[in-house]
């Protein structure tokens, strides 16, 4: 690992950590309900990216398959599982304390990839795929009671974005050649568990 790859990594932790914010403060289209196709589809991108807790997930994911040589199929998983997330919240499922399961999930992957622990392919499928779940069932508040033409928007942006995100830094990662014990990545992880212990402590302590 060379400096001025540790320099960007830094920086980017620092970003990470300034970011942090309420999860339920994400809204592209200003809290408004998408109503037509662009509208669904910009929002769709937009949320992975604007939410810190969202977007430091799928840097974790990225990170993950990228430094532990996983197949790209992990990502996919999560994607799938975020999909099935906002359909159960549009359909009028609950699931219990949703934000508060995206901020955990958050701080466990940052916390396992700042101790460099590297989990068996199946565990990491777990997480991803639960913690998709409930990031997916967020994610649908959003879009609750829209029409099904700016609904498939959104999931179609949603998949396109969280894709790219977790995709891009699983290849940028691998580029870096930074195995799970290097200290770029627990460097991002310890960014990670600051973004999701903030969000925790937001929606468990409202105002803080």
């Amino acid at each position: 690992m060379n400096l001025r790859s540790l320099r960007r990594t830094g920086l980017l932790a620092a970003v990470f950590c300034l970011v942090a914010a309420p999860a339920f403060a994400h809204h592209v289209m200003g809290g408004k309900t998408p109503s037509t196709f662009f509208e669904g589809l910009l929002s769709g991108l937009g949320h992975p990216v604007i939410g810190p807790d969202h977007l430091a997930f799928l840097v974790a994911i990225g990170l993950v398959v990228g430094m532990a040589g996983l197949n790209l199929a992990l990502p996919a998983l999560f994607v799938a599982a975020m999909a099935l997330g906002v359909l159960v919240h549009v359909s009028g499922i609950g699931l219990p304390a949703p934000e508060v399961i995206v901020a955990i999930s958050v701080l466990l992957a940052g916390l396992l990839i700042a101790l460099g622990r590297a989990l068996p392919v199946v565990a990491w499928g777990a997480l991803f795929a639960l913690a998709g779940l409930f990031h997916g069932y967020a994610f649908g508040e959003s879009i609750y009671g829209a029409e099904s033409t700016p609904l498939l928007a959104y999931l179609v942006g949603l998949v396109v974005s969280q894709s790219v995100l977790t995709v891009g830094v699983a290849f940028v990662a691998r580029h870096m050649g930074a195995g799970v014990s290097g200290l770029a990545p627990r460097l991002v992880g310890a960014a990670i568990v600051g973004v999701g212990l903030t969000t925790l402590v937001l929606q468990i302590i409202p105002g803080a």
